[in-house]
């Protein structure tokens, strides 16, 4: 990723993001400390600007950016001392088959090795559900299982397998 730098004189520096797909990202900072942020699609598009921040806003975005408050990790490469088993939250829309059927009609583990070990109705969390226990739309399957696991699920649950 190339990342390209400019004084403006009178107005601040820019810089400007070589982003995948050709898509490059634009940030004007002003020396006022105000940041305006635009999309180019291609080297010679013009600039869409996708938004103003004032200098708090910019200086708290780049915080986020730069992982101050939460830094993501390559889901590939983490290891836990689950073995290859990893915990996902799986959303039940209003389009999921799965919606209005108990955790036994589902067979959802028996399908994919994926183990729903809580369900998160709302406010309410419902630990180590029973065979009996409905799956609802807006419900949050708490699933236990490897990758390929978790995807065949994500594929029964959305009605894409």
């Amino acid at each position: 990723m190339d990342i390209y730098e400019t004084d403006i004189p009178g107005v601040g520096r820019r810089f400007e993001l070589e982003l995948t797909g050709g898509t490059r990202l634009v940030a004007v900072l002003h020396h006022d400390g105000r940041a305006e942020l635009f999309r180019r699609e291609g080297p010679d598009a013009d600039g869409e600007k996708v938004f103003d921040l004032t200098g708090e806003e910019a200086n708290k975005l780049g915080s986020i950016l730069e992982g101050a408050y939460f830094e993501s990790v390559d889901v590939d490469e983490l290891t836990v001392p689950l073995g290859d088993a990893i915990l996902e939250w799986v959303e039940i829309d209003e389009e999921s088959p799965y919606a209005g059927v108990t955790l036994a009609e589902s067979n959802l583990r028996e399908e994919t090795g994926a183990t729903v070990i809580a369900i998160q109705r709302g406010e309410e969390t419902i630990p180590n559900p029973g065979p009996e226990t409905t799956i609802e739309v807006d419900d949050y399957l708490v699933t236990l299982g490897t990758r390929e696991e978790q995807n065949r699920l994500l594929d029964l649950v959305d009605g894409t397998a």
